[in-house]
């Protein structure tokens, strides 16, 4: 087994695949996470600590236990809507958490990080985002993400190197079924549609449909969660090379509104999902939409999975079970 990696929020969606693809490729996957909305089960591919980014304490000693090289940071709360409604919690989550893993960083003297950021921090925009593009985010959310980034740029000053990886819609699962996607409650729009096609649940809300896109509904560049794993270990394979780091939009360049996804599930399992429309969420810009050039440029990367992969990824790991997690 390789070197250490401490993976915060490693017990969740996305931090859970990015373990799996780190111990496939030799590194010892730590997992510090509170579990609030990760999942015991999910902790598959090395071990856990639990712990929460607010606790001081708690960050030194799994600092001192699992001596790591490197960081990679996903341990967030990410709800827009709640965002809006409780802003506090991710000031706090969010900003004040990330704050004491620099800090801690910095005292065990581990200085290389990949930090899960999200597009979010560009706001609204009809036009495919670059990293160029202005940062104005339009919900609290986006704003605790932005602040983390500055923070990190301001760290970056004194030794840490970094990747920072902004992207949008994360769906799919693990081909292999192992883990996947589950929230309590679920928010995000492939599993609700999934959900709603198997009978879990009555029917698909479609937040708003008089949104200035084609359709009238929302239009977002979904990623497959193991491309989006894929290239963190290459952000971490350039870290370790002595790279030192950038800031890196992760998308395929190519948005699917909501009655698309829709229509893509039910093509891909065959079954109708039942849906209607509701009110507009509070925060929702009508288009968001990033390519990856800079990404593949400088890492090699680029995704491979389309949108019907990722329906029928995550239909596989729902048919069994959840695979346990």
């Amino acid at each position: 087994m390789g070197e250490t990696v401490l993976v915060t929020g490693g017990a969740g969606y996305i931090g859970s695949h990015a373990c799996k693809l780190l111990a496939a490729a030799g590194w010892r996957p730590v997992v510090f996470d509170n579990l609030r909305t990760g999942w015991r089960e999910a902790c598959r591919f090395g071990p856990l600590i639990e712990g929460d980014l607010l606790d001081r304490a708690a960050l030194a000693a799994a600092f001192a236990e699992a001596r790591p090289a490197a960081v990679m940071h996903f341990a967030a709360l990410s709800n827009v809507g709640e965002s809006v409604e409780r802003p506090e919690l991710y000031w706090r989550n969010n900003v004040a958490g990330s704050l004491n893993l620099l800090d801690a960083m910095r005292e065990a003297g581990c200085l290389r990080l990949v930090f899960s950021s999200t597009c979010a921090t560009y706001g609204a925009s009809d036009a495919p985002l670059t990293e160029e593009s202005g940062q104005a985010p339009i919900n609290p959310y986006g704003q605790s993400k932005l602040a983390v980034e500055r923070m990190i740029a301001d760290y970056a000053r004194h030794g840490l190197e970094a990747f920072v990886f902004r992207y949008f819609n994360v769906a799919g699962a693990d081909p292999e079924a192992e883990i996947g996607e589950r929230h309590v409650p679920e928010t995000h729009l492939v599993p609700l549609i999934l959900d709603a096609i198997a009978g879990d649940r009555p029917e698909i809300v479609m937040n708003g449909d008089d949104y200035p896109t084609p359709d009238g509904s929302c239009i977002r560049d979904y990623l497959h969660v193991m491309d989006l794993a894929g290239a963190h270990v290459a952000g971490l394979r350039r870290l370790m090379a002595g790279d030192g780091g950038a800031v890196l939009n992760l998308g395929t360049g190519r948005g699917y509104s909501v009655r698309e996804v829709i229509g893509a599930a039910e093509a891909a399992t065959g079954r109708p999902a039942p849906w209607r429309v509701g009110p507009r969420r509070p925060g929702d810009p009508p288009r968001l939409v990033s390519g990856s050039a800079l990404a593949e440029a400088m890492l090699g990367w680029r995704p491979e999975r389309g949108l019907r992969e990722m329906i029928e990824d995550a239909w596989r790991w729902r048919g069994r079970g959840f695979g346990g997690a």
